[in-house]
């Protein structure tokens, strides 16, 4: 575990101002491929369809601030690992391509291992990559997303209540409404994986 820099989960959709992302066109995403370029998802030659979608930081301001205060709030104190394992599993269950390519590159960039980052979404089978607190964190995660099914066991909370203090539990739960209410809004305005506005 070498992530020391704490990647916030913000992009257009989470940290830079209000107003100031621009969407991806499709024109510019052709332009780029018939130029032997890459596209606004990095790849060579791919093309982006415009979204018709509304811009929900331009849409709902306050409900955008809101969200980047709960989140900021949510992740401080915490290992900036265990958000980023919080955010990419999260992510996979969500399916929400978006965040999820947003939250690998974070952890890459600020140190995670390539084999943890394949193991998030088969953790149970690869516990050994994973610390017994970061597990903990995982399966409460894999429960409170999928909260409709069976809500929260009372053994999963245990568990995770065993490695974290009130505060620190009360902080990871917060970390995962906060990327669960990410997720719903990325997949509602059907971002597209790839163009994370904050560059």
């Amino acid at each position: 575990m070498v992530m020391t820099t704490n990647a916030m989960h913000t992009n257009a959709m989470h940290t830079t101002t209000v107003g100031t992302a621009t969407a991806h066109t499709a024109g510019s995403a052709e332009t780029a491929a018939a130029a032997g370029g890459t596209g606004p998802t990095g790849v060579p030659g791919a093309v982006v369809a415009e979204n018709t979608r509304l811009d929900f930081a331009k849409s709902a301001p306050k409900v955008f601030r809101a969200l980047i205060g709960f989140d900021a709030a949510a992740r401080e104190g915490l290992d900036p690992a265990l958000v980023e394992l919080i955010q990419i599993r999260a992510s996979h269950l969500n399916h929400c391509a978006y965040c999820l390519h947003m939250h690998t590159n974070d952890a890459r960039k600020a140190g995670e291992s390539e084999d943890r980052l394949h193991m998030v979404a088969v953790w149970r089978e690869a516990r050994h990559f994973f610390t017994p607190r970061e597990q903990a964190a995982l399966a409460l995660t894999e429960a409170v997303t999928r909260v409709a099914d069976v809500g929260v066991p009372d053994d999963v909370y245990a568990q995770a209540a065993a490695h974290f203090d009130d505060q620190e539990l009360a902080h990871v739960l917060a970390l995962i409404f906060t990327i669960n209410t990410w997720n719903r809004v990325a997949l509602s305005t059907a971002k597209v994986a790839g163009t994370d506005e904050r560059r």
